[in-house]
């Protein structure tokens, strides 16, 4: 196997060398340790490759990449009832050596229970004490119709994006929804005092700002790390296209013009003046729970959802290679990428170009796929995996060769 990836001058680089699952979608106990090199997961449909990329997901702050519920993480047992519990246990190797990750939740007999996560075996509040050892980002096949999806498609990819970069954003966001639901309920109540709106409100607007602010330095930061890589390159020829990223929202717009504190007042006046109307709506009208993420096909200079599903395939690719590289820039540490049936779709200039820039990264890549011949062109750098219905082994020397 040749020499691991250097990271961008420094970054360190954080590698998950040890994944232990415990009564975890389709593995009852499964093991997996891992070395420099890419790692490749192999099988057929429905084997269980996803569900690895899943336990590594929940890595990071949030619901993982399927954002599934706790209880649909649990094994199923022998007669079909779920697990009490379940597990993953991650030894995660970075700047401060090699640590213990672990979340998951306990065979405790506690039907109300939530997830619990330590650090080395100490108890810490969230997934969010995760991020100072490693940060992690994905593609996956669901993503392909984000374009072309609804706005709530891209909301939720972009507080993705932000919570990458910054762990507190998902705790905001949860806020904020809570903020909207208590407005909400508030309004459909005839005798409710104004008071108790005004003071729903503040917090909702103060909220609002949070967020709508968070995810605008991301995009901003964003937008300058991929004008930054079109000037590295020699052309705009990439198999991979650059994007163009906005924010349409009221808030949004009011932050660009605006300082925070002025357009949290402007929004809190505009939901006292709009509560008749929300009122008959029976929901909030405006809003950063409404905006919507714009993302354009660079070099053609129209709307991501006009590109044929190959470019938007390649535009989608290219983003993610480029948050990744911003994650790696604002962590100090290049992230853990896992991508989900990706190469299989791609043709070998694409599939050799996606490569090279993972080679870049500096990062460590997990991929997924039912063909080995996709990964070909890994040669012998990549580790590569077998995955069966519950199992999970090294292949065979005969498969990579």
């Amino acid at each position: 196997m040749s020499p691991s990836p250097t990271p961008h001058l420094g970054m360190s680089r954080a590698r998950v060398i040890r994944l232990r699952l415990t009564d975890f979608r389709s593995y009852h106990g499964a093991e997996v340790r891992a070395g420099d090199g890419p790692i490749v997961l192999v099988g057929p449909n429905g084997a269980g490759k996803t569900n690895l990329l899943e336990a590594i997901s929940l890595l990071a702050p949030g619901r993982g990449l399927r954002r599934a519920a706790l209880d649909q993480f649990a094994a199923r047992r022998a007669d079909g009832m779920p697990a009490r519990g379940w597990a993953v246990a991650a030894t995660v190797e970075g700047a401060y050596g090699e640590v213990m990750l672990g979340t998951g939740i306990e065979a405790d007999g506690v039907e109300a229970r939530s997830r619990r996560c330590r650090i080395d075996g100490e108890p810490v509040g969230s997934a969010a004490a995760f991020a100072d050892h490693v940060r992690v980002v994905w593609l996956t096949p669901d993503m392909d119709g984000l374009f072309t999806g609804p706005p709530a498609d891209r909301r939720r990819f972009l507080d993705r994006l932000v919570l990458a970069v910054d762990a507190e954003h998902g705790a905001r966001v949860n806020a904020l929804e809570r903020a909207l639901r208590a407005r909400n309920r508030l309004l459909e109540e005839v005798s409710t005092d104004p008071r108790y709106l005004d003071a729903v409100e503040q917090e909702l607007a103060a909220l609002a700002v949070a967020v709508a602010a968070a995810r605008l330095e991301t995009l901003r930061r964003l937008a300058a790390g991929i004008a930054q890589g079109r000037e590295r390159a020699s052309d705009d020829a990439s198999p991979f296209p650059f994007a163009t990223v906005a924010l349409e929202g009221e808030v949004e717009r009011a932050l660009a013009r605006e300082p925070a504190t002025i357009v949290e007042d402007q929004y809190r006046d505009s939901l006292r003046a709009g509560r008749p109307r929300d009122r008959a709506a029976g929901r909030t009208l405006t809003g950063p729970h409404l905006t919507d993420f714009l993302v354009g096909h660079g070099p053609k200079a129209i709307p991501a959802a006009q590109g044929s599903t190959g470019e938007q395939k390649a535009l989608l690719i290219g983003l993610a290679l480029a948050h990744a590289r911003l994650v790696g820039e604002m962590a100090g540490m290049a992230p853990v990428m896992l991508l989900d049936d990706v190469v299989a779709y791609l043709d070998p200039v694409r599939r050799a170009a996606l490569f090279a820039a993972l080679d870049a990264l500096g990062g460590q890549v997990w991929m997924t796929g039912a063909d080995p011949a996709a990964f070909a062109a890994l040669g012998g750098r990549a580790e590569r995996f077998t995955v069966t219905p519950g199992r999970i082994d090294p292949a065979g020397e005969s498969e990579h060769a």
